[in-house]
């Protein structure tokens, strides 16, 4: 892997992580505003949303940075500026479709969503008002996503990684500010807030297709210098462009969904299926907020992950159009070690944690004893979530999309039987358990297409990382001892909450140092971010 993806790949990881730092700090006062009741109406929104971005952008985004990719390193540059405006035009109509839609079925996801209503938590018509602010959104993030994977396909990660920054510091600052000024200003409820944090979204999507714009804008000159000199200038007929990016978008959109999905499968599940166990439905929906909220913060570490497979997945294409076999293992054998290096302390410290950590950072807002439980068993899904986005990431720059829809798909039928199947047995640990089980069959299905695709050696490479395992084992050693430690002399001295936030500080503190030291002390993990490895036979 050559330095300009290195340095590629941690540009947008950082702000890929900035904008999830972002996306769970501003829940620290928004969960003081508006409480587990007003977030679960807020997560209400944020899942049929989140699956109509997905819907409407068609994977059309990655699809256009493996394009874009495919033909600059065939020296077409102009297929790119002619794939940018079709597509442009595509997102805005497909943006509106999307809207509409889901305006208009904003009863019906009601309906289904809160499940028996008994009076103890949201209505019907707070939950249909909540889905319709947020589906403006619609409109706009579309297009600047597709502009996003533009930029990524010229492995250009700068634009898009300021633009993800600026949309989630839009986004978070009108969702605080909002809520507040409607109860402490105005002297709104609680509907109310959230409606107007749901609206954040806009705001947010408005600024960072503002920049993107811009970027454009400034470069165009340059782009179209660029077209001009093309050795391969070549115009591709819009028909034949269509087809090949749903052929690679289509999968897309679907491995695209597969958080989403399992997140909206508990969220529009939850409700139903522990009311049937007798639970009322604020108790449900507490659990139901309660696990959105251990979802946020897992999907940190998974932030890297996701960076990792968007600034991978040009870089592979172009090697493998260009039949360099030996540089696509290489560059896959990398990505695992960085990403094994990254996210693995991440989750154990993460897991290990979860009771102070989850205090802390909600505050008294929710459950904070159901709440560390959840996150403590939630945690380790971090790996098998980033995991299943870089497989996916890999087989979709070597043409092999297609096949993973397989496998994502047992997943799910597994998560949703197994939702129902562990319920009475396991409880609030139900929807964990049955991620667990359905994501870790894609990852190894995955895996399994990787090595038939490559000849790739999956086993070896990933015993290279066994140095990575030992550091996080110590290192994991030293939290839990210093975090139990620290339980005990804070108890009765200082207030509870105080005590959740130094625990899960100075442990965290004491557990990077050690693990950081011990890494960059070997030679191997200090030359995997200094130059490429060798090549793998």
């Amino acid at each position: 892997m050559n330095n300009k993806l290195v340095r590629g790949t941690f540009f947008l990881t950082a702000a890929t992580f900035i904008s999830k730092i972002l996306g769970f700090v501003y829940i620290i006062p928004f969960m003081n505003l508006v409480g587990d009741e007003g977030y679960a109406l807020y997560k209400y929104a944020y899942g049929p949303y989140g699956l109509m971005i997905s819907l409407s952008t068609m994977g059309l985004p990655l699809a256009v940075s493996k394009y874009v990719s495919k033909y600059n390193g065939l020296g077409n540059y102009r297929a790119s500026q002619d794939l940018l405006k079709f597509g442009l035009f595509l997102m805005m109509v497909t943006g509106f479709i999307a809207c509409a839609t889901l305006y208009a079925l904003a009863p019906t996801l009601a309906h289904f969503v809160v499940g028996r209503q008994d009076g103890s938590g949201n209505s019907i018509d707070d939950v249909v008002y909540v889905i319709r602010m947020v589906s403006f959104a619609l409109l706009i993030i579309p297009t600047m996503s597709l502009l996003r994977g533009y930029f990524q396909g010229n492995q250009s990660m700068g634009p898009s990684a300021l633009s993800t920054v600026i949309e989630q510091v839009v986004r978070v600052l009108f969702i605080v500010c909002g809520a507040y000024a409607v109860l402490t200003m105005f002297n709104g409820s609680i509907t109310s807030a959230v409606g107007v944090a749901t609206f954040g979204a806009v705001m947010g999507g408005g600024a960072g297709l503002l920049i993107l714009v811009t970027v454009y804008q400034k470069r165009k000159h340059f782009i179209y210098k660029q077209v001009q000199n093309s050795r391969e200038n070549k115009k591709i007929p819009i028909a034949s462009m269509l087809k090949e990016l749903l052929s690679y978008s289509i999968p897309f959109v679907i491995v695209g969904l597969a958080i989403p999905i399992y997140q909206n499968i508990d969220t529009f599940t939850i409700n139903a299926l522990f009311q049937s166990i007798g639970y009322t439905q604020e108790k449900a929906e507490t659990v139901n907020a309660v696990i959105g909220l251990a979802q946020i913060l897992v999907m940190i570490p998974v932030s890297l992950a996701t960076a990792f497979g968007m600034s991978l997945l040009p870089s592979i294409t172009t090697s493998y159009t260009k039949g360099e076999i030996n540089n696509v293992k290489q560059k896959i054998t990398q990505v695992l070690q960085l990403f094994f290096f990254l996210t693995l302390p991440a989750a154990v410290g993460l897991s290990l944690l979860a009771k102070p950590v989850y205090r802390m950072i909600f505050l008294s807002g929710s459950s904070y004893e159901l709440g560390g439980f959840v996150l403590q068993w939630y945690a380790p899904m971090a790996i098998l979530f980033g995991l299943f986005t870089i497989t996916a990431a890999i087989l979709q720059g070597i043409n092999q999309q297609k096949k993973v829809i397989a496998g994502l798909l047992i997943g799910i039928i597994l998560k949703l039987s197994l939702n129902i199947a562990l319920l009475s047995s396991f409880k609030e640990l139900t929807p964990i358990l049955a991620t667990y089980v359905g994501y870790g069959v894609s990852v190894l299905y995955n895996f399994h297409l990787i090595k038939k695709a490559l000849s790739y050696r999956i086993i070896p490479e990933l015993a290279r990382m066994k140095i990575s395992i030992v550091h996080v084992t110590f290192m994991g050693i030293v939290v839990f001892i210093m975090s139990k430690l620290l339980t005990v002399w804070l108890a009765g001295a200082v207030q509870d909450y105080t005590a959740s936030v130094l625990t899960a500080i100075l442990s965290a503190i004491a557990g990077a140092g050690i693990y950081m030291g011990c890494s960059f002390s070997n030679s191997e993990i200090r030359d995997l971010f200094k130059k490429p490895r060798r090549k793998v036979s």
